[in-house]
């Protein structure tokens, strides 16, 4: 078997992944040379400034938006909701244990339904 050089076995000189380092003679300096240069003045500082606070504004806006719902739809509805339920529960423990009556509720989801709907009617 005859040995020969690495770099005449074409499978570890040229691969498809590879690029062979002699066709590009360039040297790092004449690369970054070459690129195009921008400086940062204070009127770009300035622009970038007034673009997080313009974002910032929109960030606080968008929150404040948040809690007007949360404070003005959402908790009423859930306390409504939730007081009505505890109202029922209370009041079906009270006759029961005043009167001999037997309080079934037949279906629960309708149950439940019609509590959300009642709690939506007058918001």
């Amino acid at each position: 078997m005859s040995s020969s050089p690495p770099s005449s076995n074409p499978s570890f000189s040229m691969s498809a992944y590879m690029i062979p380092s002699n066709q590009h003679s360039y040297d790092s300096d004449d690369e970054v040379a070459s690129l195009p240069s921008e400086s940062t003045t204070e009127s770009d500082l300035e622009t970038l400034s007034d673009d997080y606070s313009d974002a910032e504004a929109e960030w606080r806006e968008s929150i404040e938006q948040l809690e007007l719902l949360l404070t003005m739809v959402l908790v009423p509805f859930i306390g409504k909701y939730m007081g009505r339920k505890c109202a029922y529960w209370s009041w079906t423990r009270f006759m029961t244990w005043k009167y001999p009556v037997e309080v079934v509720v037949r279906s629960p989801g309708m149950f439940k339904a019609a509590g959300a709907i009642e709690a939506a009617a007058t918001l």
